[in-house]
């Protein structure tokens, strides 16, 4: 018998493939759409001086799934190849990112965006750290029920560098290498209590390329820093327990030897108890003293109770510090869609559900990943165009679920549950249609899931579905970010870069406003650029000067009720006078309808380069006019560094 599922090479025929070579699909925002595809996604093309097309991109990502076990017929996957190429919907961006090479192939977790773990040893900083370096974010339950499981760090330790190639320890040039050292610093302090020097003498020097991940190298000088830090924070607190500022500085330091230099990003989110003080003031500002790596986390409180919610919370809401979100494991752990304990005989109830991605759109059990996809709905034309994007992205994202994965716990909680995440962008942009499309798809899609599990001897997926910022992957299409109203009907983007990107020079030649990158000192870092894109929405978006609080966060009751099987991710843009307004709201919803929520004030946020800031009509029109053209055909950009992915910036991952 026939196979029908052609092999990777055979999957896309060059007939095929010559149709859209010379295409261009409709970018969003006048190109900006483009310049991220580009700066973001597109990799560099073997023995030539260039980066992809998009039509080669996604040609790269079909094949890609079909070697990891995707099962794509050749009319699906060129199906799926016009759906993609004309941004109706699309692989995750890491996918876009990983998808057909060689480490996609090796390891699952290279084709996955975030994780979650509990934070009560050092085999949990590690992995944080190891999956911080491939370029993940981590999820970091510190609440004091795991932290307080690390033992008192010892006394008398004292690790340093020694740059030379005595050392007790050479850091060898790899991911891997630079994990070991941050595992041997620990280990020292808080087990065997034996000190030891260290070299990176054999570490590659900063702007060399990294052959297997993509990107330049940043030197040795982030992990000498970085290791620095981490040896402060644990002589300080020789002889006792960490506290939670300590774990969470840890972890926050680990986050910027990773980002240091502009070359890799990652996502931190931390969840503290509710009622831990020390954890509520980590990121007050109006109390000085804060250091620049705690911006490296978003910071949410478990709260299972809104009633148990303290005043002290917030005091972050009024403008002197970050407002912390509020995850809802319980209800997490208790539904599927808000009312759904089972369906078709399936359970859905989820015990194991210890925390939420950084983006707080995926609930998981320790070490668990989120699997993304995602439809544009400003793009897709009916619900029966959405439930067809939506089974062909399935096949992909079922095949990474099933693949192999770097550490043992995680194969086993993923190949349990089997979940995975499709979200849905552009919402406000399709208001009129989204709820009914949403449901008739979830519910099709469930029946698809029970039957391509069983056909492939696999676990049907405990989650399916989740709406996530979508930050950069909205950008593509133009879309409104996830649950989120436009910002604005004119506003600036602002995009980061690696300085050494030459993306940069092209785009200042272009015109556009560029700015370092600015610390909570106030200090610049000039490893960082910003560029500022003049952007506009169509007038039939729904935008946030056109809503408030409360119909945002009935919108995102609306989703977690007809779509995300796991949870919504919202960042509410407030008003200070809103505030009254939002707990009682709250009061009413959260403990039956939220699983997870988050707050910034739409002005006066104490961000000084937010993503998104305001600006006039006739503002928009004269920074456009001064604006060139910019040809991207040739760039050379590798050393990527992605977008704020969410709306507080704090999720800056592919």
């Amino acid at each position: 018998m026939e196979n029908i599922y052609p092999s990777a090479e055979e999957l896309l025929k060059k007939e095929f493939l010559d149709k859209y070579k010379d295409k261009q699909p409709d970018w969003g925002f006048g190109g900006l759409g483009y310049v991220i595809y580009k700066r973001t996604y597109a990799r560099k093309v073997d023995g030539q001086d260039r980066t992809e097309e998009w039509h080669e991109t996604v040609a790269r990502c079909l094949r890609g799934a079909q070697k990891i076990g995707a099962k794509y017929t050749r009319e699906e996957a060129e199906t799926l190849y016009d759906k993609v190429f004309n941004l109706k919907c699309s692989f995750s961006g890491r996918g876009l990112w990983q998808l057909g090479t060689p480490l996609s192939e090796k390891i699952a977790d290279a084709n996955l965006n975030c994780w979650v773990t509990k934070v009560a040893s050092v085999d949990d900083f590690e992995f944080i750290f190891m999956e911080s370096m491939l370029g993940g974010g981590v999820g970091c339950n510190i609440s004091k029920e795991y932290t307080q499981e690390i033992p008192r760090i010892k006394n008398g330790v004292r690790c340093r560098l020694k740059n030379t190639k005595d050392a007790d320890f050479i850091v060898p040039d790899s991911k891997e290498g630079w994990v070991e050292l941050w595992r041997k610093l620990l280990n020292a302090y808080i087990h065997t209590g034996k000190s030891f020097t260290y070299s990176t003498v054999c570490i590659r020097s900063s702007g060399e390329p990294l052959k297997t991940f993509g990107g330049i190298a940043p030197g040795p000088k982030p992990l000498i820093d970085g290791a620095e830090e981490l040896t402060k924070i644990l002589e300080r607190r020789e002889g006792k327990k960490l506290r939670t500022q300590d774990v969470a500085d840890i972890i926050c330091v680990g986050g910027e030897i990773v980002k240091s230099g502009g070359i890799r990003r990652t996502a931190l989110i931390l969840l503290g108890d509710v009622d831990d003080a020390a954890y509520l003031t980590l990121k007050r500002w109006d109390l000085g003293g804060i250091p620049n790596y705690r911006s490296n986390s978003n910071n949410s409180v478990i709260c299972n109770n809104f009633a148990h919610l303290p005043e002290k919370f917030w005091e972050g809401y009024n403008g002197n510090g970050e407002a912390y979100g509020m995850v809802n494991l319980k209800t997490s752990r208790k539904f599927g869609r808000i009312g759904e304990t089972e369906i078709g005989g399936f359970e859905l109830r989820d015990d194991g559900v210890i925390g939420l991605n950084p983006c707080a759109e995926a609930t998981l059990a320790d070490k668990e990943s989120c699997n993304l996809a995602e439809l544009f709905m400003n793009r897709i034309e009916s619900k029966e165009e959405m439930l067809l994007c939506s089974k062909l992205l399935y096949k992909t994202q079922k095949a990474i679920a099933a693949h192999n994965y770097l550490f043992d716990e995680t194969n086993k909680i993923v190949h349990k549950n089997m979940r995975l995440g499709l979200g849905v962008t552009g919402v406000c942009q399709r208001l009129d249609a989204i709820k009914d499309w949403c449901d008739y798809t979830y519910t099709e899609l469930r029946k698809y899931d029970k039957e391509w599990s069983k056909k492939n001897n696999l676990p049907e997926s405990i989650r399916l579905t989740v709406v996530k910022p979508s930050g950069s992957l909205s950008l593509l299409p133009g879309a409104t970010p996830g649950v989120h109203p436009g910002f604005a009907k004119h506003f600036k983007r602002r995009v980061r870069f690696s300085t050494n990107d030459p993306l940069v020079e092209k785009l200042r030649d272009a015109g556009y406003y560029i700015e370092p990158e600015f610390g909570y000192d106030g200090k610049p870092n000039h490893d960082i650029s910003i560029v500022s894109f003049p952007c506009k929405f169509e007038d039939s978006a729904l935008v946030s000067n056109d809503t408030t609080a409360i119909k945002q966060l009935e919108l995102v009751k609306t989703l977690q009720s007809s779509w995300a099987d796991q949870a919504v991710s919202v960042t509410c843009y407030y008003k200070p006078e809103e505030i009254p307004e939002i707990k009682k709201w709250l009061a009413e919803n959260y403990n039956s309808s939220v699983k997870s929520v988050s707050f910034l004030l739409r002005n006066d946020h104490g961000f000084t380069q937010a993503p998104l800031e305001e600006i006039s009509k006739e503002d928009y029109e004269a920074q456009i006019k001064e604006i060139d053209k910019v040809d991207l055909r040739s760039d050379k950009s590798s050393d990527i560094v992605d977008i704020a992915g969410c709306e507080t910036g704090a999720c800056p991952i592919r």
